[in-house]
């Protein structure tokens, strides 16, 4: 089950809610989850693995979507935002060193 973090945006201060961990609602859902978070390269890219593996890449992203979308978000300026505890867990979750 994903577990959730806050993470907040160096520069403009915004925070939004990160998830690590499984993502079921990415199996339900598949390639709608990137579009509904604002990814669509990546849903657009998804949808196409989708169509090609007959909804079976949903499966596999589902262990791995949520910490690639950590993975984008920190490399484009933003930060975890969690308690010290929390930020030390998403860590050691996302092998972040």
């Amino acid at each position: 089950m994903a577990t959730e973090i806050l993470i907040k945006h160096k520069d403009s201060d915004m925070t939004k809610k990160g998830f690590y961990g499984f993502s079921w609602t990415y199996l339900f859902f598949g390639f709608f989850v990137p579009l509904f978070r604002g990814e669509l390269g990546v849903g657009a890219l998804h949808i196409v693995f989708a169509i090609f593996s007959f909804g079976i890449s949903n499966i596999i992203f589902a262990f791995i979507y949520n910490k690639q979308f950590m993975e984008r978000q920190l490399v484009s300026g933003w930060v975890l935002a969690g308690s010290t505890d929390e930020n030390n867990l998403a860590k050691a979750a996302l092998k972040i060193v």
